[in-house]
């Protein structure tokens, strides 16, 4: 999932569901006399029916549709560009009740005005970096995103391996957009002495039956019965080797850190396994994954949250604070620093570990 993002694969599953949109005329329900099941309002109204009946917060998901819906009997959409549409369902949602993860987006880029030159691809983003030594007995990485790749996992494995005799390990996340749990659950292993329950997961079981769940059969994950809701929690079990389970560990954090990142974060700062040092997190909580809407639109649909089991509580909205609060800028110096090196060498190394990334939250596509 691109959650925490934790990502579903949901395009395919309700493909076939799109024609609900041209269904019979009935009065005051703008979606059921569409013509077709093409275009931003035919997007709106399949939205609409997704909101309604998969949204992680029942009443906010009404109150989505129901603006949705009002929209389109208003013509607001009608005569948009993909992009224009997109922004205006994205800015709608979010005015209704901000949300972290829900936007809209146009799956194809629009073709440019003759005459005007498509904008370059953007470089891709590095999933980690400058992992390493940072200074004696010190590890450090930056991680970037935590993506459904075999790849990263495995790096990421040999860097806890590789520094297994490290007496400090930092975690840069300031720069960590989300992803799954695949990462998480070869690094952590190593930090604990116990078997420990980190955070809970959920999704009404509407979603998860029609959906499906990329955290359904994880070994880390453990089913608890429930009537409405398909609840997991992610539990971290410890290797066999014990050199970093008194390691000190700290988690750099600020506004870009998000999603799974802060998952992340929730679970080694509620056990008390790792000190949290910089900003408050970005608050973009509840989990899902793409679906593709017609017209040549997608949403990202939230249709699950993450929470603290022993609060009930989780971080939309409000993020997850750090234990020490300090300019995201200043964290990596301040930890160093609390770590024992000397100022101006805690900042030399700072200077020449700053993000690639920009620290502070994206815009939306």
């Amino acid at each position: 999932m691109k959650s925490i993002v934790l990502t579903l694969s949901l395009a395919a599953a309700i493909a076939a569901g799109t024609a609900s949109a041209s269904s019979p005329a009935s009065p005051g329900e703008p979606c059921r006399s569409l013509p077709t099941s093409d275009g931003n309002d035919a997007a709106a109204c399949k939205l609409a029916d997704l909101l309604e009946r998969m949204f992680i917060i029942p009443e906010q998901g009404a109150r989505y549709a129901a603006g949705l819906r009002a929209a389109v009997s208003a013509g607001r959409y009608t005569q948009l560009s993909k992009a224009e549409a997109a922004n205006a369902m994205t800015s709608d949602l979010q005015a209704t009740a901000p949300d972290g993860h829900l936007h809209v987006w146009p799956v194809e880029p629009e073709v440019p005005a003759s005459g005007h030159a498509a904008s370059p691809a953007r470089a891709p983003i590095p999933k980690y970096e400058q992992p390493g030594w940072i200074a004696p007995g010190v590890a450090y990485v930056r991680i970037n995103e935590f993506p459904d790749d075999s790849a990263t996992t495995r790096a990421m494995a040999r860097f806890m391996a590789d520094h297994a005799g490290a007496r400090a390990l930092i975690f840069d996340l300031r720069t960590h957009h989300g992803g799954g749990v695949q990462q998480m659950d070869v690094m952590l292993p190593w930090l604990f002495a116990q078997p420990t329950r980190l955070v809970t997961m959920e999704s009404p079981r509407a979603a998860e039956q029609e959906l499906g769940s990329p955290i359904e059969g994880v070994a880390s994950m453990r089913l608890v019965p429930d009537a409405k809701m398909v609840r997991r929690e992610h539990w971290v079990t410890p290797n066999a080797d014990a050199r970093l389970r008194k390691a000190k560990v700290y988690l750099l954090t600020g506004p870009r850190t998000a999603s799974a990142a802060e998952h992340f974060a929730l679970a080694t700062k509620t056990t008390r396994r790792a000190t949290l040092v910089g900003e408050p997190t970005a608050g973009a909580n509840h989990f899902g994954g793409q679906v593709d809407l017609p017209g040549g639109l997608a949403v990202f649909l939230p249709v699950g949250r993450t929470y603290d089991p022993a609060t009930g509580k989780d971080w939309e909205g409000a993020g997850v604070a750090p234990d020490v609060a300090v300019a995201k800028e200043q964290a990596l110096e301040w930890t160093l620093t609390d770590l024992g090196l000397p100022a101006a060498e805690a900042k030399a190394l700072s200077d020449s570990h700053k993000p690639t990334l920009p620290m502070e939250r994206r815009n939306r596509r």
